[in-house]
């Protein structure tokens, strides 16, 4: 492959993974670009990463420790786009360990996302309504049949599979009854036994059987009839469509607004519901359009990468976790302070994304872990960098800029504006007698530049 054909493949994974290094994109970059999209949308065909030397390292089960594994697992997989598809359905059908206080059931929910996240839709919607995490996040433990809650029954339409303007009161009524009885067993306490995990039940006698109006369909409905109700709809099409251009493509506005505002590009949405429609909402089918798509190859470096992506692309670059014996450090409190606490997002909306996620305070927690990350020498991937850049470049060249040049192509061909290229090279003056610290700073100042913000 040519060079734009290297920047296309470090394009795909950024985006449906967290980043690759240059001697990953070397091999990378040897294949077809069409073969690298079917490989990552059937990860199956790859091992799954071990977490047992981790976890022997790392013992615990608080929520701490869950979310550490998961940046644990998205650094070191040989399957990216499995945690970066649990990524986006965490995002989507956002569940808070803040109110289910029991971090075992946030685990398993993970652990759903990454086993159904490119399942079909209705098979996602199905697992979904049956996790306990999420019964009890929006209160459907509490919706009986003599008392309905309609607190999932709204959520389920407006956030998890619709959107606004797409149905009626009537129809939130009326799905909610549909799954009245859906309930879980009751775990014992966490403390002091710890915790234990908990199942889905389905309570006949608290089920609400009488007939209902959802949607303009009426039958005895019960809540896997609405799921195929809903997901049969052109509105779920484009639901779906738009989350995925908005994680996989481009920035967009954020879900309360969609209803009022067209979508950015009009034409990928219809291309990905197309596909939905066709396809019976089957996620690999979908994906592999979106991936082999112009909009999705010219969309390069046009969305801010959320704080998990961008401290596990670090992690990546820096292979400072990537030794499971090691016992880990707590990166999942790094990403809180950027605004993203995995497992306890703010509202069942989830993350507001784009330039939400940079103001002073985050920009500056992002820029100062990455640099520090990238200062110390010590770490796997900066000491064999160092190494090998100090060979390839006894003196320094062109006021810094062939190091420059190198050093973003090992970064997975990072682009720089022309002036901040200019204004980068000026500042790496030479320093013929310490090299390695003019390396360092070169990678200072590209994990510093506001193109390293983008993915």
């Amino acid at each position: 492959m040519g060079d734009l054909d290297r920047d296309l493949v470090a394009h795909l994974y950024r985006r449906a993974g967290f980043g690759v290094t240059r001697k990953e994109l070397e091999v990378l970059s040897l294949r077809r670009y069409e073969e690298l999209v079917e490989e990552l949308i059937n990860p199956d065909a790859q091992p799954e990463l071990s977490l047992r030397e981790w976890k022997r390292y790392n013992p615990g089960d608080g929520p701490a420790i869950y979310r550490n594994q998961w940046l644990y697992r998205m650094a070191n997989t040989n399957r990216p786009l499995e945690e970066k598809m649990a990524l986006f359905w965490h995002h989507v059908f956002a569940t808070g360990v803040g109110k289910i206080e029991h971090p075992d059931a946030m685990g398993v929910q993970i652990d759903t996302f990454r086993r159904v996240g490119m399942a079909d839709f209705k098979s996602i919607l199905a697992t979904l309504s049956r996790d306990p995490a999420m019964l009890f996040w929006l209160d459907n433990n509490e919706n009986h049949k003599d008392a309905p809650n309609e607190n999932y029954g709204r959520e389920f339409l407006e956030l998890f599979s619709m959107g606004v303007g797409n149905y009626t009161e009537d129809d939130i009524k009326n799905a909610s009854r549909a799954f009245t009885g859906w309930t879980f067993t009751q775990p014992v306490p966490i403390y002091p036994q710890g915790a234990y995990p908990t199942e889905f039940e389905f309570v006949s006698d608290d089920h609400d059987f009488s007939d209902k109006v959802f949607l303009g369909k009426t039958g005895s409905f019960n809540g896997d009839d609405i799921i195929d109700i809903v997901v049969d709809t052109p509105a779920s099409a484009r639901f779906v469509a738009r989350h995925l251009y908005n994680f996989f493509v481009a920035d967009e506005l954020q879900v309360p607004a969609w209803h009022e505002n067209a979508p950015t590009d009009p034409n990928a949405i219809s291309v990905l519901s197309e596909v939905f429609m066709t396809s019976n909402g089957d996620m690999r089918h979908i994906l592999r359009a979106l991936f082999n798509s112009d909009f999705f190859k010219e969309s390069r470096f046009t969305k801010v990468k959320s704080p998990t992506e961008f401290v596990v692309g670090v992690l990546k670059l820096t292979g400072e976790y990537c030794d499971p014996t090691k016992p880990a450090p707590d990166y999942g409190s790094v990403t809180a302070l950027m605004a993203q606490e995995l497992l306890n997002p703010p509202t069942v909306e989830g993350w507001h994304t784009g330039a939400e996620w940079l103001d002073a305070g985050t920009l500056s927690e992002r820029v100062n872990f990455a640099v520090e990350s990238v200062s110390d020498a010590e770490k796997p991937l900066i000491n064999a960098l160092v190494s090998e850049i100090s060979a390839q470049f006894k003196a320094p060249r062109d006021e810094g800029g062939g190091l420059l040049d190198y050093c973003l192509d090992e970064f997975g061909g990072i682009q720089v504006s022309d002036e901040d290229l200019s204004l980068t090279k000026r500042s790496l003056v030479p320093m013929r007698n310490k090299p390695e610290e003019q390396i360092v700073r070169c990678l200072q100042c590209i994990v510093s530049s506001p193109e390293y913000q983008m993915a």
